[in-house]
């Protein structure tokens, strides 16, 4: 039998959000990807959602580097400061 295990990598943090629009500007210390399975969390925030879409510059981008600001559409409320994962699932033979 295969066993899933998760893993939480930090990638960064929420420099911002725009509460109209539901979009948060994410400051990058890692790389982040368009479908990636990502976390927010912080102290009243737990979301998780698929990264469907993200723009650095005003200018959609597949994938992005270490060291970018890029703005991340959510699928609820974030706050500045939360941290943000990317979760990665392995597979393990017991």
């Amino acid at each position: 039998m295969i066993e899933l295990s998760e893993e939480k990598i930090y990638v960064g943090d929420v420099r911002h959000f725009f509460s109209r629009i539901s979009v948060a500007v994410i400051d990058l210390i890692g790389e982040l990807k368009v479908g990636d399975e990502i976390l927010i969390q912080g102290k009243t925030t737990n979301l998780r959602q698929r990264v469907d879409s993200m723009e650095i510059e005003h200018k959609k981008v597949e994938v992005a580097p270490p060291g970018s600001s890029i703005g991340l559409k959510t699928v609820d409320r974030v706050r500045e400061g939360d941290r943000v994962y990317v979760i990665r699932v392995s597979s393990q033979a017991p």
